[in-house]
């Protein structure tokens, strides 16, 4: 599969293609791609040579024979995703059809000069299969006792990143200024590194194994620590200009408001953060007794549904899903959040699916695994001369 002539082209269409949408049929894959069934006959035949793509059940049909219906492989190819945060990290083993095969975690300060070392140390143990550091949470194994070959390394961090393959990292809460994350992690460890704000490496999970499977036009919002968004467009995550678009918790709310982290007053993290929950809670009563938990969350999440509303206004999406370690409280958001969104929809939005999913501190980084895990079917080339390495391990190592 060396090369980029029409066949290489196509061929990662049909994988970006199951990647998204899941298992189809060969002659719905012609349909979808605009392709002669003897086109996808011998592509997929290629990719089913390669091991990349497998025969699953038969389709029902109406009248006549069933179709065989194709997915991906999942024993392809694995990669490592890291959640960065202020003072752990956590990370996971991924396999290419997204379950997880392991996740650890360790205790992490980003403050500390030798911060990207302890950073690499940490992947290196994983990496090996040592687990030297590390605290594993779960370690499950394939069904036939065989790794996958490792593609690269997926990092997702609180902060912007203005280009994934470089992986040069602006983080105010981690005190990190042009640190120079991927590059330092890939001399490190000779692997592939793609390094991106952690809520767009969450966007780019939901749209392998989640609602991006069924909606290309869909906002991730994020609650917990802080607030954030991803805008995920015609099936692409909307970066912006430097790679900081999605801070949506840097929305002006009131200019005579608390001081927020980023130095800026009255900032929408400022109120429904957990920092500011917290001092809303403390200022109240002294206490945070359960009454007044309610009332401050009800308050918040009437701020949140507002915020939320303008955003879903200005960008139309067909679906929002909203996820975060905050989510454990969601029906404490809702009795302020469900009504204030409503009423502040322009019309004819105002039916919008929003969409809460059950949340574990390992999604942050199986979001940021699913950076390599994506780049297979990554048409628009985001991740750069990283992608085109993770898909020369993936050729490589198949048969």
């Amino acid at each position: 599969m060396a090369g980029t002539d029409r066949g290489d082209l196509t061929r990662t269409a049909i994988l970006a293609l199951l990647g998204t949408v899941g298992p189809l049929s060969r002659t719905e894959i012609a349909r979808e791609l605009d392709l002669s069934p003897a086109s996808v006959t011998q592509l997929t035949r290629e990719l089913m040579g390669y091991g990349m793509l497998e025969e699953l059940d038969l389709k029902p049909s109406r009248g006549g024979r069933p179709a065989q219906r194709l997915g991906l492989v999942g024993s392809a190819g694995r990669a490592l995703g890291v959640k960065v945060t202020a003072d752990h990290l956590v990370l996971v083993d991924v396999r290419l059809d997204g379950e997880v095969l392991g996740a650890w975690e360790c205790a992490f300060d980003p403050s500390s000069p030798e911060a990207l070392d302890r950073l690499a140390d940490a992947v290196e143990s994983v990496v090996s299969g040592t687990g030297h550091g590390l605290t594993a949470r779960t370690s499950t194994s394939t069904g036939d006792g065989q790794v996958p070959p490792l593609l690269g390394i997926g990092v997702g961090v609180p902060g912007s990143v203005e280009d994934q393959a470089v992986g040069t990292v602006n983080a105010p809460t981690l005190g990190w200024q042009a640190m120079p994350v991927g590059e330092r992690l890939r001399r490190r460890l000779k692997l592939p590194v793609l390094v991106e704000n952690d809520v767009n490496a969450l966007a780019a999970a939901e749209r392998l194994y989640g609602r991006g499977r069924t909606h290309r036009d869909f906002l991730v919002l994020t609650i917990g620590r802080g607030v954030g968004a991803a805008i995920v467009a015609d099936g692409r995550v909307y970066r912006g200009a430097r790679g900081g678009a999605g801070e949506f918790g840097h929305v002006p709310v009131d200019p005579a408001g608390p001081v927020c982290g980023c130095g800026a007053r009255g900032c929408l993290e400022a109120y429904v953060g957990s920092a500011g929950l917290l001092a809303a809670m403390r200022a109240r009563s002294g206490t945070a007794s359960e009454q007044v938990a309610r009332e401050v969350f009800a308050e918040a999440g009437a701020v949140l549904g507002r915020a939320a509303a303008g955003l879903i206004n200005v960008v139309d999406p067909e679906v929002v899903v909203v996820l975060g370690e905050g989510t454990a409280d969601w029906p404490l958001w809702q009795a302020g959040f469900d009504p204030a969104v409503r009423a502040q929809l322009y019309p004819g939005r105002r039916d919008i699916s929003i969409e809460v999913e059950s949340w574990d501190d390992t999604s942050w980084a199986q979001g940021a695994a699913a950076l390599v895990l994506a780049t297979p079917f990554d048409a628009a080339g985001a991740a750069g001369e990283q992608g085109r390495l993770v898909r020369a391990r993936l050729i490589g190592a198949t048969p």
